[in-house]
């Protein structure tokens, strides 16, 4: 009765990760019980999460098509924007959130278009970003969330959305994304990682956390809807300065390196599976978030409801 901060299946969002074919479920080795889903078992993937009472998937799509303008992210009969109509066609009452970056569909594997020397042209990008967010939201996304940390791409995406009828779709902001040792197993399942270097460029540093907050509220003043703080775990304190500071709700990112540290520790036998991931979700609740993506969604959801 006097428990201060409580989790519900309403605050849970499953990542999915979409790949060309049918009927392909093939596991992510780094990420234990997570798969590769073509678009069809994407969708029942979608069913089951959305039966489980988890109201939102966030999806990520990695084509087979690769290049230097990230075109498959631009057509509207790409990867994307078809898993975006199916699942939105099968479960029309689950909210469909879509990842907005360019990483996953260029040659190079950076969240924006490189000049020459390997440097990252801002610019040029957001201007991608922006077409991209608009493809999708024309696809029947519920909510756009540019992932990619470019500088204007916010702003960029509002007045593009809202130019071509689309004032009311959501942008979930990537706002404060670290440059994170936790990513790992997500670039095998999303098939991202970038050809040469790294994102240190355009990711935060990870012990700038007034940098991380100045961020956000850029953001929010170019007209993010939500914000995001990922990783989670390692970032809490961030998360709660976040959620003090901003008028919007805040989201944080479980991300896969700390979910498959869960998974490692509790196969071995280490921990108690159940009782790490509940108690860590509750942190990252009792920090400020409003709502988490976790790849724990669907399993913490049939936990939560058997209580």
């Amino acid at each position: 009765m006097v428990r201060e901060t409580r989790l519900h299946p309403d605050q849970l969002v499953y990542p999915l990760f979409v790949v060309p074919g049918s009927a392909i479920r093939r596991p992510v080795a780094s990420m234990p019980g997570i798969c590769q889903l073509s678009v069809d078992e994407a969708v029942a993937e979608a069913q089951s999460a959305l039966a489980a009472g988890v109201p939102a998937v966030l999806l990520f799509a990695a084509p087979a098509h690769k290049d230097a303008q990230a075109s498959a992210a631009l057509d509207p009969h790409g990867l994307a924007a078809e898993a975006i109509r199916a699942v939105k066609a099968a479960c029309p009452q689950l909210l469909v959130w879509a990842d907005v970056c360019l990483c996953g569909a260029t040659d190079h594997g950076h969240c924006g278009h490189v000049l020459p020397g390997g440097v990252i042209d801002n610019d040029s990008s957001v201007q991608t970003l922006a077409a991209v967010a608009l493809n999708y939201a024309r696809a029947g996304a519920d909510a756009v969330a540019p992932s990619d940390m470019m500088d204007g791409r916010v702003q960029s995406m509002r007045q593009t959305l809202d130019r071509a009828g689309f004032a009311l779709t959501p942008i979930i902001s990537y706002a404060a994304k670290f440059a994170s040792a936790f990513y790992g197993p997500f670039r095998d399942a999303a098939e991202s990682a970038p050809a040469f270097g790294d994102r240190r460029s355009y990711q935060m540093d990870p012990g700038n956390g007034r940098e991380a907050l100045r961020e956000v509220l850029l953001d929010v003043a170019e007209g993010a809807d939500l914000v995001m703080v990922k990783p989670a775990g390692p970032y809490l304190d961030v998360i709660r300065q976040v959620s003090e500071a901003v008028p919007v709700p805040v989201v944080a990112y479980q991300v896969s390196g700390e979910f498959s540290l869960i998974k490692a520790a509790a196969e071995r036998g280490w921990i108690d599976e159940r009782a790490a991931v509940l108690e860590s979700l509750t942190g990252i609740r009792r920090a400020g978030a409003d709502l988490i993506i976790t790849y724990y969604a669907p399993t913490v959801a049939r936990w939560l409801r058997s209580l």
